[in-house]
């Protein structure tokens, strides 16, 4: 199998700190992505501009590539197509594994409307035939403090639920483990990937408020209230289903997972809520007085 790593979608969060990364461990890399201009400010020398759903370009783009990353497309409605056609240009290439970014109990009736997309997408790349790894993350440390009003209000229908939430570092450590093996140690597998505590939004909220120095307060919503207080952003309804739904999730406890294979796969331990917050202030940056 050729030892040439693509990583698509590698000027976003996770795959710009996973090329860098391969890039630092010597392995050939070519990073895929849509904006030729952002994918310059990579640091991989071979790079291509091709879209998930452009069969051709994603076809010529993996050209002569053994191993695929696959990092999941932006929302919208037609993203298991999306990553349908992705994925059957791989193999068209002669791509031998795929190590996919999934989502925490990805499955076809999840309550976060978002998961069932990777399920579908898992079972997708499941009937190619090729190697495979699901990498199912669960949300991103970043996103509740991004979800936290300058108000100092986190609001959303997630009860007295939890969610063990992590890190783009640690995803990134993890993916580029499983992306350097050489063997067949990580096909067929899949590893979810969480910080170590389950908190709840109170939880949450109280981090925040340390970390800024000010009250931040988590309020929940019912459903009705929760679409009534997104409804002003003009968003689609398939977007705005999968904000609420999101919260959902952690209130019926489909988000409360704890796992230790970010420390399995990488040899570290995950990043806790209350230090991420530490290292990255500017993630709470509008929680601060200006």
């Amino acid at each position: 199998m050729s030892a040439l790593v693509a990583v698509a979608g590698a000027t976003g969060r996770i795959g710009r700190r996973v090329t860098g990364l391969l890039v630092d461990a010597g392995t050939p890399v070519r990073a895929l992505g849509r904006d030729p201009e952002k994918l310059a400010a990579l640091p991989a020398a071979d790079t291509r501009t091709a879209s998930y759903d452009d069969a051709g370009a994603m076809w010529a783009a993996l050209d002569g590539v053994g191993t695929l990353f696959l990092v999941s497309a932006h929302e919208g409605p037609g993203r298991v197509r999306t990553h349908a056609t992705a994925v059957d240009a791989a193999v068209a290439a002669g791509v031998r594994r795929i190590v996919y970014l999934s989502y925490l109990n990805a499955a076809p009736h999840a309550t976060f409307t978002y998961a069932r997309d990777h399920w579908h997408t898992e079972q997708h790349i499941r009937s190619t035939g090729v190697a495979f790894t699901f990498l199912r993350d669960s949300t991103y440390q970043a996103d509740l403090a991004a979800m936290t009003s300058p108000e100092g209000v986190l609001r959303g229908p997630a009860g007295d639920g939890r969610v063990g939430a992590v890190t783009h570092d640690d995803i990134a450590d993890s993916a580029t483990a499983v992306l350097l093996a050489t063997g067949h140690e990580h096909d067929s597998a899949r590893y979810d990937l969480t910080g170590p505590e389950a908190l709840s939004f109170a939880e949450v909220a109280a981090a925040l408020g340390r970390a800024s120095g000010r009250t931040v307060t988590y309020v929940p919503e019912t459903r009705d209230e929760a679409y009534a207080s997104r409804s002003v952003y003009g968003a689609p309804d398939w977007e705005v289903e999968g904000w609420v739904t999101s919260y959902e999730a952690v209130a019926v406890g489909e988000m409360d997972d704890v796992s230790d294979d970010v420390r399995t796969l990488t040899g570290h331990p995950p990043q806790s809520f209350d230090d991420f917050l530490a290292a990255h202030p500017r993630s709470y940056r509008h929680l601060l007085p200006h």
